[in-house]
């Protein structure tokens, strides 16, 4: 079990974001019967999936949607496969808008570099490729 402040350090958040999260229904901390909240490992996986949508940009109501879904059971299996679906399908595009976004500013500092006489290959971008398949979902 662990408390509030060592969940906090272990996932590099602050505690206020452990208890929003808690407070839109997104996790159940245990509490003890003083209202000391603990969490388990389970917790801690469950909040580095959140954390990760989060990171992705997925907004809170449809985190809110798919905890709920998942509470409910395994009958929403093919809603909160809709959910993470759809949420991938956005990622993808974030993805291959970066990648453009890339290629152009590595076309634009090689051509400054050509202006003032450096060779292109000795810029350290790593240029990602520029097509990305979002037909396979």
């Amino acid at each position: 079990m662990y408390s509030i402040s060592q969940v906090s350090e272990i996932l590099g958040i602050n505690p206020h974001t452990l208890r929003y999260y808690e407070k839109e229904g997104i996790i159940t901390p245990d509490r003890s019967t003083a209202g000391v909240r603990s969490y388990t490992d389970s917790h801690i996986k469950w909040l580095n999936f959140v954390m990760k949508l989060r990171e992705t940009e997925m907004p809170i109501s449809d985190i809110k949607k798919y905890t709920q879904f998942y509470l409910e059971g395994p009958h929403t299996t093919k809603e909160r496969l809709t959910l993470l679906e759809e949420h991938q399908l956005k990622i993808q595009k974030q993805i291959q808008s970066l990648v453009s976004t890339n290629d152009m500013l590595t076309y634009k500092i090689d051509t400054y570099k050509e202006l003032i006489g450096v060779k292109k290959s000795e810029h350290n971008i790593r240029v990602l490729p520029t097509t990305i398949d979002l037909e396979k979902n």
